[in-house]
């Protein structure tokens, strides 16, 4: 026999000879039971340790000077494209009339023949170039002062220049009769041939971090003292037998930031409700009215909002990690007739509205100072998945072995028994 080492005495696993083992057919029928146990149980924690998870985390956001990109798509079906205008203003002091860079218009076609689409127009190429006019031709502004972005300096040799002119002079400029520029370019003919019509007015705006409002209102709108006006003369005058414009509106989409990305999508699936918090609420929304002195407000309530994708901390810096930079909202609705008066129709005769304002539809925004990570992980490290797996093999195998021995200790007994008996 060889001699002993010094750690036979730490042995924890005793054995035993071959002629001691005694092999029975419950024994064989609990370890292939055993052994599909820890397969089946192996796979599920192989399963989880695959499984991706979005973890959510609130900090404090501590972006400076940034800018926001809100992305419009909005139909007007009793709205010219004509007296349209979208103009944007914040705390900063930062105002944006007539917005144009960016945002297509679409003429559409009256309901009653389908709402079909006439013809589509980037609000940055409206402005008449005037290039069939004299050289030496100089347009005057009709007592206003010549804008800063006219063709010619000094001059107005547009309708669209006369009109700007008239609007930073805060005057109301009506349908252009009288005006050489308007009548050359058959302004009014052409703004009666669109009353019927509807208006899409789609595109992406770019708007300071801080709390702010964009709107959409009839008329030309300027800047009067301290108080932003719209020249509403073309809005309320309207040819003999015209019906009368509203502001029923389609809200196609309206998000603040991009979307996540089709495949981010399509990867997180039903495994997660997380991606449901990023549907617009906005989205699809229809209003309806057939008064012309009618305002609604949205109230939105901003959360920027960042997704960092499994891995995106590994990746270059100058390769895209995959991370999204995007804003979540919430939002709140009000609407009310110009004209004041209560809610009694609805029930409510003690809600009352007050009196004036501006047709239109208006969207107030209000920026979180918190700002929402979603951070892909997985559900468990791989010394996770090891120590799982451990725990499986050996937890199997412990109980396993209980229960054979239960097993074999019942049926010795029982045969201890039996030869009593006989």
């Amino acid at each position: 026999m060889a001699p002993k080492s010094r750690f036979t005495r730490l042995d924890a696993f005793t054995k035993t000879v071959d002629e001691a083992r005694i092999r029975t057919t419950s024994g064989g029928i609990v370890t292939i039971v055993s052994l599909l146990v820890v397969l089946f149980l192996s796979w599920g924690e192989w399963s989880s340790y695959r499984r991706i998870v979005v973890h959510p985390e609130l900090v404090v956001d501590k972006g400076r000077g940034e800018r926001m990109d809100i992305h419009l798509n909005i139909t007007f079906p009793n709205m010219p494209c004509e007296l349209l205008t979208l103009d944007v203003m914040d705390v900063s002091g930062e105002q944006q009339h007539g917005v144009a860079h960016g945002i297509t218009k679409l003429r559409l076609q009256p309901p009653s023949r389908g709402g079909g689409v006439i013809e589509s127009n980037s609000l940055a190429q409206l402005h008449e170039k005037a290039e069939h006019l004299n050289p030496d031709y100089c347009g005057g502004c009709y007592g206003a002062t010549a804008p800063a972005n006219a063709e010619k300096p000094g001059c107005c040799n547009t309708c669209d220049e006369v009109r700007e002119a008239y609007a930073q002079a805060s005057w109301a400029f009506g349908r252009g009769e009288g005006v050489e520029q308007c009548e050359r370019e058959h302004y009014s003919e052409r703004l009666d041939q669109q009353r019927e019509e509807g208006c899409r007015i789609e595109g992406l705006l770019q708007v300071n971090k801080v709390v702010g409002n964009f709107h959409l209102a009839p008329g030309r709108s300027f800047s009067n003292g301290n108080m932003h006006v719209h020249d509403l003369k073309n809005y309320w005058d309207l040819p003999n037998g015209m019906k009368a414009h509203d502001f029923t509106h389609v809200i196609h989409s309206l998000r603040f930031g991009p979307q996540l990305p089709p495949e981010v999508i399509a990867r997180m699936g039903r495994r997660t409700a997380w991606t449901n918090h990023h549907l617009n609420p906005l989205d699809g929304i229809h209003q309806e009215t057939s008064d012309p002195n009618f305002n609604y407000m949205y109230f939105v309530k901003i959360v920027p909002t960042s997704y960092l994708p499994l891995g995106w901390e590994q990746k270059s810096a100058s390769a895209s990690d995959g991370s999204v930079e995007t804003h979540q909202y919430s939002v709140t609705s009000h609407k009310r007739s110009l004209m004041g008066g209560d809610d009694a129709k609805e029930g409510h005769a003690e809600r009352l509205h007050s009196k004036g304002g501006i047709p239109g539809v208006f969207f107030s925004y209000d920026i979180s100072p918190m700002k929402v990570i979603n951070r892909e992980e997985r559900a468990k490290t791989f010394l996770g998945f090891l120590s799982g797996l451990c725990a499986i093999v050996g937890g199997t195998l412990t109980v396993a072995a209980a229960i054979d021995r239960g097993l074999f200790e019942g049926a010795t007994r029982l045969k201890k028994l039996r030869s009593k008996d006989m």
